[in-house]
């Protein structure tokens, strides 16, 4: 895990992404979608580091996706830290962020208080 890469906007974990090794993050100026992303332009025009600052519950963008929706919710609850921190614990534990493309172990989910759970547990 590249702990410093953080989380992106939109709450995807920027940390365990494989899909772009030259990539540099959501706050770079290389992320594959820097220029078209609708979470990055957003939480900028309302001066917030990302969608978890912010107060309304919206599905704009990425957070239409499960796996965005979920981290940014379990942000919300519990803080961006908390965040890395069970990520750290539940990539020991081999649950993979990316299994075959950009899906993985957090994608597996339907309902959005079992992934936060799964997130803090590690157990589905």
């Amino acid at each position: 895990m590249k702990r410093e890469l953080g989380i992106a906007r939109c709450g995807l974990a920027c940390c365990l992404c494989s899909e772009n090794v030259t990539c540099n993050g959501c706050y770079s100026d290389n992320c594959p979608d820097y220029s078209r992303c609708e979470n990055r332009k957003c939480s900028i025009e309302k001066g917030f580091l990302g969608c978890y600052a912010c107060e309304m519950d919206c599905k704009m963008g990425l957070l239409n996706k499960i796996k965005p929706y979920g981290f940014t919710l379990f942000i919300k609850r519990y803080g961006i830290e908390s965040l890395l921190d069970c990520l750290v614990e539940n990539e020991k534990r081999g649950i993979l962020y990316h299994r075959k493309g950009i899906i993985g172990d957090y994608d597996d989910f339907d309902d959005v208080e079992k992934l936060i759970e799964f997130i803090r547990t590690g157990k589905h």
